[in-house]
């Protein structure tokens, strides 16, 4: 059965889905919250959350890496952000928050422009090592050839190469692209990339030896990509087509699980819900943990997309701000708009629907039912 549609007599496009579009179904069986299990592991590396902060300066400094790691989540830090280009850059931090709204970019692309401090990625690392959490840090793949060994020598655990879309078929007529498959297999440490948006794309990134593949295209509550770009991946369809990857990359690999991660749209508790219900392992969370009182963004929240220097594709948004890092992800919740207590509504959800862990969870009915809040 064709899922496409007719968009004009030369053109025909297939129909996707939005997280917003698709609802899980309470299943014939229902489970004590107690009894579910919301663990998620990743190589060597177990984690009681299948949470991943963003490495989004508005999200992750070395202190939330810390506290998100013995929250049961993983912190990743964005080794190209503030954190790695200046030596105290809680002033520009508290400057950022409070720019007006018409001067938020220019200022972004200026305070962005200082390089980054080989030294300084050094530093930031080892002290989230020293707390005795997982070390994760994110580059995009256009720094990775020149810093990735600095991030080795540093010591981290996972290393993330993350852009707003990542091919392992780049082509450029300017440089030599970065070759993901001879990258991977020389390192030492497993690697997330990504975003992938379709199944043949995830597909190939998984051939290169990665751990985990990250899910999205622009999706995100700071991005302006389908503005800019006009482009944009619908997360459920997105999930889904990647997790159907996953599967058929398991029996050609001959037994290989490379995990898939949401990246982007997941704002709220529910769309948690339904990413892991969609196929996902595990999500990774930008606005709704620049919520935190912790936050470095005080409220607000960017990417790295919002101060490219020629051409921004995203924007600081004001996200407010909702309670405690721990408040987010375990409750209590003093609000029914799902900004707070991801862990328990995940947990509600699969009691809900009989399920007792995510793997599990990842078979549950789905129906397309769009909802809007609005």
């Amino acid at each position: 059965m064709s899922n496409e549609t007719d968009i004009g007599r030369g053109k025909r496009g297939r129909k996707a889905y939005s997280l917003d579009d698709v609802a899980v179904v309470p299943a014939r069986r229902t489970r004590g919250p107690e009894d579910i299990s919301v663990t998620w592991q990743i190589d060597a590396y177990h984690f009681q959350t299948p949470i991943v902060a963003a490495p989004m300066d508005s999200v992750m400094s070395p202190t939330t890496c810390i506290q998100l790691g013995r929250l049961g989540g993983l912190g990743v830090l964005d080794l190209e952000g503030v954190w790695t280009r200046y030596e105290d850059p809680m002033p520009l931090l508290e400057e950022i928050a409070a720019l007006p709204e018409d001067q938020a970019t220019p200022r972004l692309q200026q305070i962005y422009q200082e390089p980054v401090r080989p030294e300084l990625i050094t530093e930031r690392l080892e002290e989230i090592r020293a707390a005795g959490v997982t070390v994760a840090g994110a580059l995009s793949p256009q720094r990775t050839r020149d810093l990735w060994p600095t991030v080795m020598d540093a010591g981290v655990d996972l290393f993330v190469i993350r852009g707003t879309t990542v091919s392992a078929e780049h082509v450029s007529s300017d440089a030599e692209p970065l070759n993901l498959k001879r990258f991977i297999y020389e390192l030492d440490v497993p690697v997330i990339v990504g975003g992938a948006a379709t199944y043949t794309a995830a597909l190939h990134l998984m051939r290169t030896g990665a751990a985990g593949i990250l899910v999205g295209f622009g999706g995100g509550a700071a991005h302006t990509t389908r503005v800019t770009l006009g482009i944009h991946a619908p997360m459920a369809t997105a999930i889904a087509d990647v997790a159907a990857a996953r599967r058929d990359y398991l029996d050609e690999s001959g037994g290989r699980y490379v995990h898939v991660i949401a990246d982007g749209a997941v704002g709220r508790s529910g769309d948690v819900v339904k990413a892991i219900a969609c196929g996902a392992d595990a999500v990774m969370l930008g606005a709704a943990l620049a919520r935190a009182a912790e936050a470095p963004g005080r409220g607000w929240h960017w990417g790295p997309e919002a101060h490219h220097s020629r051409l921004p594709r995203g924007s600081r948004v004001e996200v407010g701000t909702v309670g405690t890092m721990e408040q987010i992800l375990y409750g209590p919740s003093a609000t029914a708009d799902g900004s707070s207590n991801f862990i328990g509504a995940l947990k509600r959800a699969m009691a809900s629907t009989g399920y007792v862990d995510l793997k599990e969870f990842q078979r549950v009915e789905v129906v397309v039912a769009p909802y809007s809040a609005a």
